[in-house]
């Protein structure tokens, strides 16, 4: 006979496996004040295999500090549980989620492995859309992969982080000061990135019209004066 604790993978009631996850939690939390961050991220994606998935209503629809130490009265990647609807509140579920996805992401930061720590983070604001951790490490991570893309989505975190922060928050003004220095920097990039894209589209025209003797030097946009361009041809 074995006394082993119950895999996630098991057949129980989730109930008796929170205290797991909140036990790997506290794990994660020590090895990442430490700064072993492979070793933190190891033990949030452990205690988060521990927790039932998120339930996605849509699909539903159609088929019919820099890691959160406090203990959460409880993410995602769960290794297929089939446990019973704990009696615990949904909510409280969706915040260990919340929570374990934002320290998974804090781990990502200090790997530098900003995309990743996107992906978690958005993660956790699936389950807590106002979670203020999760939006400050997913804006700035999106603020470091500097392309017009990820700009446009560091505003956006910004903007909601400004609705959300307390005006005497230091953290506030913080985060105005981001937003005031990102806004030449996202023009800088909308340009940077339609330049790039005009050029590989005008080698693919060239390598086109030269199969007729001509190329793109051939055709002429000019404004229209209506927001758009008209087009003229010339030799």
């Amino acid at each position: 006979m074995s006394n082993s604790t119950p895999s996630p993978t098991q057949d129980v009631d989730i109930e008796s496996l929170i205290p797991t996850a909140d036990e790997l939690k506290e794990q994660g939390n020590d090895y990442f004040r430490s700064s072993q961050w492979d070793e933190a991220l190891v033990a949030y994606q452990s205690a988060l295999g521990y927790l039932p998935k998120r339930i996605d209503i849509a699909a539903n629809k159609e088929d019919s500090q820099e890691i959160d130490a406090k203990p959460v009265v409880v993410e995602q990647h769960t290794t297929q549980t089939a446990a019973v609807a704990p009696k615990e509140k949904p909510d409280a579920i969706a915040k260990r989620r919340a929570v374990l996805n934002a320290n998974i992401g804090a781990c990502y930061v200090k790997l530098a492995e900003h995309q990743k720590a996107i992906d978690a983070c958005s993660q956790a604001l699936l389950d807590d859309p106002e979670y203020i951790k999760a939006l400050q490490r997913r804006a700035s991570s999106n603020d470091i992969l500097d392309s017009w893309s990820s700009l446009t989505a560091a505003q956006e975190d910004y903007n909601s982080l400004i609705k959300l922060l307390p005006p005497s928050s230091s953290q506030l003004r913080e985060t105005e000061k981001a937003l005031s220095l990102l806004k030449p920097r996202l023009e800088s990039a909308q340009k940077r990135e339609t330049a790039e894209m005009m050029s590989k589209l005008k080698g693919l025209g060239n390598s086109i019209l030269g199969n007729f003797g001509l190329s793109t030097d051939n055709f002429k946009f000019e404004p229209n004066g209506q927001g758009g361009y008209s087009m003229n041809f010339q030799r």
